[in-house]
């Protein structure tokens, strides 16, 4: 058995909609990523672990080549354009079935692109980060579905991606840093 065992998504969200109008508190979840086991001595490598300690996934990641990595593993700007990609896929997939829309074929790339100078200290004017994100989204709906059904799906999937509108508004990220150095008592 799949998890799907014909469960549509409104037997899924329709009791959290209900539960989550009724105590708002609820809805507020946490989502988490971690790295570790990775080697100290090896800049260029490392593993991250997407999610809960429970879910028993890890990642291995590389370092791009065009900041001196071997680029021979996602890094995390892919990391990042997978995760974008991931939400904008899923949210499409749950819209149109919550719209009662058949999808016949569904593909999402997304391109991010970059001047590192910024990042190397080349050109201290160049920002530190992406400078442009593109999503391609194709899909295919079953034959005979209305036009106006599918402008609405591609809008509803587009207003409802967690990850593409934290990008496109952007958010607070603190950072704390707990250093400590060791020394040699000897």
């Amino acid at each position: 058995m799949t998890h799907q065992d014909n469960m549509t998504v409104r037997d899924r969200q329709d009791p959290l909609r209900e539960r989550y109008n009724d105590n708002p508190q609820e809805a507020a979840i946490t989502d988490r990523a971690k790295t570790s086991g990775g080697s100290t001595s090896d800049p260029f490598h490392g593993m991250v672990q997407p999610g809960k300690p429970d879910y028993g996934v890890s990642w291995p990641f590389g370092i791009h080549y065009a900041v001196g990595g071997y680029h021979d593993a996602p890094n995390p700007g892919d990391l990042l354009s997978a995760a974008l990609a991931a939400c904008l896929d899923s949210t499409l997939r749950i819209i149109a079935n919550r719209m009662g829309v058949s999808l016949t074929s569904l593909e999402v790339e997304v391109i991010a692109d970059i001047d590192v100078r910024g990042t190397l200290l080349v050109d201290r004017s160049v920002p530190v980060g992406f400078q442009k994100m593109q999503c391609r989204v194709n899909f295919q709906a079953a034959e005979g579905t209305d036009a106006r059904l599918i402008e609405k799906l591609a809008a509803a999937s587009e207003h409802s991606c967690i990850v593409l509108q934290t990008l496109r508004t952007g958010i607070s990220v603190e950072t704390s840093f707990n250093a400590a150095s060791r020394t040699d008592s000897s």
